[in-house]
Order: C-alpha cells, then sequence, then structure tokens
C-alpha cells in the first residue's frame, strides 16, 4: 500500500526543512504518538525493522542465557533466528488443526526446566488462544511474547492484540498493511518499558556522555515515518475493500470438498493481512501445489505460507516438534497452506479467474 506522491513529497519537504533524517526527528515522535493512540496501548515504540524489534523484545525480558523458548515452526524464518540471535534455543511445538496457530496441549509437552519464555505468533493474523497460553506461563513462571507481525489492529473483545503477554511485535514491512517500507513496532501494556526499549534500540545511550546499558541501532528513520504517516489513514478503507474480498472468496470456497478456511474468531476485530486455505489433495483431488501453479500460469500469484517450515530449514532440521499427535499436524499441513491474493488491487475479473480455477 502506497500513499499519494504529492502528500509525499509534501512531508519530504518537512524532512528537507528539518535536515533531520534520523534519532527521533519530528516525523518519528508523531507516528510513535499516533500509534499508541491508534492501537491504544501505553508503550509503543518504533524500530527500523520487525526482526530487530523482535530482538529486542526478546532482549527486554532478560532471559536465561541459554534457556529455551517454545514457539511454532509454522512462521517466518525470522521468529526463530530472532531467538537464537539472543543466545537463546528455539523449541518448537505443533499447531492446532483449528487455527494452525501454535497449541497450547503441545507446548506443555515442550516445557523443561530449562524453558523460560513461550514465543506466540498470531500467524495469518490468526490469534493465539491467549487464555491457554497465559495459563500455562503463569502455572510454570514463563515469559509470554507474541509475534504479532501479521495482526496489526486486531483487538479481541474490544482490547487492542498489543495488550496482551508481556509484550507484541509488529512488522511494518512493505508486504504488511500497515507499512513504513521497512518498520517494526513493540507494544506492552506497561508505560515503563518505554524506557528500556529506548536504550536497547539506541546503543543503550542516555546522553552525550553516558552509555547506560547494551543497546543495537534499532532506529526508524524520517522517511520510513513520512510513509507510515501517510499510510496510516489509508488502513480503515484497505480493510473494508479485503474484508468484502474475504467474503467473496469464501462464497464460491465454503461448499468445495477438501478446502479448510480461516477460522471465524467470536469477539475479534481482524487485521485482513492475509486469505489463507488449506487444500487436502485427497477430498479436493488436486494438490495445493497443482492450483499453486495452475493459478501462476494464469498471472495469479498465491504463496506457499509457510513452507518450507522452519524446522525444514538446515539451521533446525535437527529439532523436534513436540506434539500430542504422533504425527505433528503442522508436518501435514504445511504442504496444504495457500495465501491467496488478498488486497485492494484484486479485481473482478481476478476473482472470476480464481473462481474458475477451484470450481473447474
Amino acid at each position: 500500500m502506497l500513499p499519494d506522491l504529492n502528500d509525499m513529497h509534501a512531508l519530504l519537504r518537512e524532512v528537507w526543512d528539518t535536515r533531520i533524517l534520523t534519532n527521533g526527528g519530528p516525523l518519528h515522535e508523531r507516528l510513535e504518538s499516533e500509534l499508541k493512540s491508534y492501537l491504544d496501548v501505553p508503550t509503543a515504540m518504533l524500530f527500523n525493522n520487525g526482526t530487530i524489534a523482535l530482538l529486542a523484545a526478546l532482549k527486554l525480558l532478560e532471559l536465561p542465557e541459554g534457556s529455551e523458548v517454545i514457539t511454532t515452526p509454522l512462521t517466518f524464518a525470522a521468529t526463530a533466528h530472532a531467538i537464537h540471535w539472543n543466545g537463546l534455543v528455539p523449541v518448537f511445538a505443533d499447531v492446532s488443526p483449528d487455527t494452525l496457530t501454535i497449541e497450547p496441549e503441545s507446548v506443555r509437552k515442550a516445557i523443561t526446566a530449562k524453558t523460560s519464555a513461550i514465543l506466540g505468533v498470531h500467524v495469518y493474523g490468526t490469534v493465539c488462544d491467549l487464555d491457554g497460553l497465559q495459563t500455562i506461563a503463569d502455572e510454570h513462571g514463563l515469559q509470554l511474547i507474541y509475534d504479532a507481525a501479521h495482526a496489526f489492529g486486531v483487538t479481541v473483545h474490544g482490547k487492542s492484540i498489543g495488550l496482551f503477554g508481556n509484550a507484541s511485535v509488529f512488522s511494518l514491512h512493505a508486504t504488511k498493511l500497515f507499512n513504513t517500507a521497512e518498520g517494526g513496532l513493540i507494544t506492552t501494556a506497561r508505560a515503563e518499558d518505554a524506557k528500556n526499549l529506548y536504550f536497547l534500540r539506541n546503543f543503550g545511550i542516555k546522553n552525550e556522555d553516558e552509555v547506560v546499558s547494551v543497546g543495537i541501532n534499532g532506529k526508524m528513520n524520517e522517511l520510513q515515518a513520512a510513509m507510515g504517516l501517510l499510510n496510516l489513514p489509508l488502513v480503515a478503507e484497505e480493510k473494508r475493500v479485503r474484508s468484502q474480498l474475504r467474503e467473496r472468496y469464501q462464497d464460491f470456497l465454503k461448499a468445495l470438498p477438501g478446502i479448510w478456511l480461516p477460522p471465524n474468531q467470536p469477539g475479534i476485530f481482524p487485521s485482513e493481512q492475509y486469505f489463507q486455505i488449506c487444500i487436502d489433495p485427497v477430498l479436493f483431488k488436486r494438490s495445493r501445489d497443482d492450483v499453486y501453479r495452475s493459478l501462476q500460469q494464469k498471472g495469479i500469484f498465491s504463496r506457499k505460507y509457510f513452507h518450507p517450515i522452519c524446522t525444514d530449514f538446515e539451521p533446525y532440521r535437527n529439532y523436534a516438534i513436540h506434539s500430542v499427535r504422533n504425527v505433528p499436524h503442522v508436518e501435514i499441513v504445511k504442504s496444504q497452506v495457500l495465501c491467496l491474493p488478498f488486497h485492494g488491487g484484486v479485481t473482478e475479473d481476478d476473482i472470476d479467474d480464481i473462481r474458475d480455477e477451484f470450481c473447474q
């Protein structure tokens, strides 16, 4: 999603007038304030990208070096990488067949004496079992963090998704509905976290003469902030259009045998980030890859998110997937999941072509 170029020119003029490009410039401060209000959270801290934000959020929790963090293998590699880069050990738990988010029962099986935290992922914008994960975290004295890269603007019974757990991390990458070209955001329910997050993203610098902690360069620049300030007012209309597109997809997919549709989560205002389905090759008579290739030949580009899964990648290939099943559900679903084109640029002709592909 891109703002009007004339509007961008006007905002960049402000940058040229101030000659402040980074280090907490006026546009950065304005965007951070607007996001804090938009997401209704006490703490909202911008970062230069989502991966750095995830690194910083894990560092904020002060987890013991070498301890284990339980997460899902059905996620972007950055989730596991951020754990590893913090000197921690990623441990993988299976996903729920109903939501494809990390499954509390499988998390329980993954807990050891070395476990220090759970890192849930609101994958595709589907909200994790918040109560189930929090109960486990409380019972075992674990920290709970959420990778909310796909969940910008989600509310749960009116409560911001950014208020759950110890921290939530959002991606503001160009592929996300709300984007700053590149960017990340950490939210927490504690206003006092802002100070520590400030030091974490700015080398631990307190003033010209003092460095009080170990930090990194996680600062968002003014050009990114300008993009965010102009895109934020566009989010509501884009979500409205995607909501209608979701209904159009569901209308022709819901009656097809072997097609799993995204879950309806009562009380949750969705992100409208992705429209994911699963294709059972036996019931549908065609595989996910068959459909993917056929759509591609028509110039329609779907995505096999997330395939391969993290435990298929070289760094994590020998890692187990803890599950309550003999065969983890994620090992089955990874070859079935497909994200259909889901943005305001999908036309009626595009929808007709996609319908023809599934209803042939």
